[in-house]
């Protein structure tokens, strides 16, 4: 999934968050949950903007490219039929059967409508899945540099943050051994998210069978982020459900914001066993009732229909890449490996000798550069910067100009 956090930390220590919350009226628990820093660099960069200053846009995930038109289209028309009620509160059953067959055609998953659970965005798979599994004190093994509503939600249920550290010299993939050693018999829920964001690695499947192996026979289980599994450059990313023996262990998250353009659509789903989609269904129908008729609707068009855009956004995500990456590895004491999927670039910038936060702060008051200090993605993204290309080249070339002219002002 997209985003960042403010003051990240390792574990479910209440930070000072600088909101002014009083504890005395608010529940404790609501010192676990962080904001986004992507929404906040924004916010800070669009006031630079107020005053004049133009800003290139690296700190949002979030595709530069149009809801394709037959989407749009559908939309219009299931409002003229006045699809704005309530609806099954699962998700309607013909989009259900419409993300059965995407996930047997994309991904070689075989599961039924009752397996899917359709909700407002992907986020919700994450919160209702941490909330349906993790009892407090139950130990969740969760990627580091990651997705920090990973982290924000297992400390807002009482679970046990266990950061699986991913390190550049393995290519940001998780490192068997050492998650085998964080398997105890505390261990609740294993997260992965493949592509990853913000480094932009994936898991082949062999590594998933690894990891399959290391889960099988324990009492916990996997929720698999694959909301960039179509945003893929080289080979074909695959889903640790479809490894055998981890089906019914398996929460798939994916959705539509990424491959199809349709971030404030609020559209995405989950697929897992039946018995635990009835329980995130009733935690769906008690904070959100059911997810928006006419969106589902479109939903339904967007998997049926021509599939030409995707692959030609991914194709011009490739080209993008190359440019970024080529600038990134350019620029005096920065480097960065180039990312399997996703639309991130996440170089090392501890050759500049600033922190993350101090450097990602200076170059978009001085540069007029926002992206993402990579330390809001955990403890383990510090001394990195998260930059997402999902904007046209003409943007990526001045932004990577600005970078290199303000590194070498340092």
């Amino acid at each position: 999934m997209s985003g960042g956090q403010e003051d990240s930390v390792d574990g479910c220590g209440s930070p000072e968050r600088g909101d002014g919350m009083n504890r005395s009226v608010f529940a404790e628990r609501m010192g676990a949950l962080a904001g986004e820093s992507a929404f906040q660099v924004l916010a800070a960069a669009n006031a630079l903007e107020a005053k004049g200053k133009k800003v290139i846009h690296f700190e949002i995930g979030e595709p530069d490219f149009p809801t394709q038109p037959h989407i749009v289209e559908a939309a219009k028309r299931a409002l003229d039929q006045n699809c704005t009620g309530y609806c099954n509160a699962q998700g309607l059953v013909p989009l259900r059967e419409a993300i059965v067959e995407h996930e047997k055609e994309f991904k070689g998953l075989h599961t039924t409508r009752e397996q899917v659970v359709v909700t407002p965005g992907g986020k919700p798979i994450i919160y209702y899945t941490i909330c349906v599994l993790v009892n407090p004190g139950d130990e969740v093994i969760y990627p580091n540099p990651g997705f920090p509503t990973y982290e924000s939600v297992i400390c807002y249920a009482g679970g046990v943050p266990v950061p699986a550290v991913l390190k550049e010299e393995k290519a940001f993939r998780l490192d068997i051994d050492e998650l085998k050693a964080l398997i105890t018999p505390k261990t609740k829920l294993l997260i992965l998210n493949s592509p990853s964001n913000p480094t932009g690695s994936f898991l082949t499947g062999a590594e998933l069978a690894e990891i399959a192996a290391a889960v099988r026979g324990r009492d916990m289980y996997v929720l698999s982020d694959e909301i960039y599994s179509r945003i893929v450059y080289e080979g074909k990313a695959t889903s640790i459900a479809t490894v055998p023996g981890m089906k019914d262990k398996t929460i798939v998250l994916d959705g539509f914001s990424k491959t199809y353009c349709m971030t404030g659509w609020r559209l995405g789903y989950g697929i897992m066993r039946e018995d635990i989609a009835e329980q995130v269904t009733r935690l769906l129908i008690n904070s959100n009732s059911c997810t928006t008729h006419f969106v589902q609707l479109a939903g339904i068009e967007a998997l049926k229909g021509p599939q030409d855009a995707v692959d030609e956004m991914v194709a011009e995500y490739r080209r993008r890449r190359e440019a970024v990456v080529a600038g990134l590895n350019s620029m005096q004491g920065v480097t960065c490996r180039k990312p399997d999927g996703a639309f991130y670039a996440f170089p090392s910038v501890r050759g500049t000798g600033c922190k993350s936060a101090e450097l990602a702060q200076r170059l978009l008051e001085d540069a007029g550069v926002a992206l993402l200090n990579g330390g809001t993605f955990g403890a383990a993204g510090e001394g990195y910067l998260r930059l997402s290309y999902a904007t046209a080249m003409p943007l990526i070339r001045e932004g990577m100009e600005r970078m290199d002219a303000a590194l070498r002002r340092l």
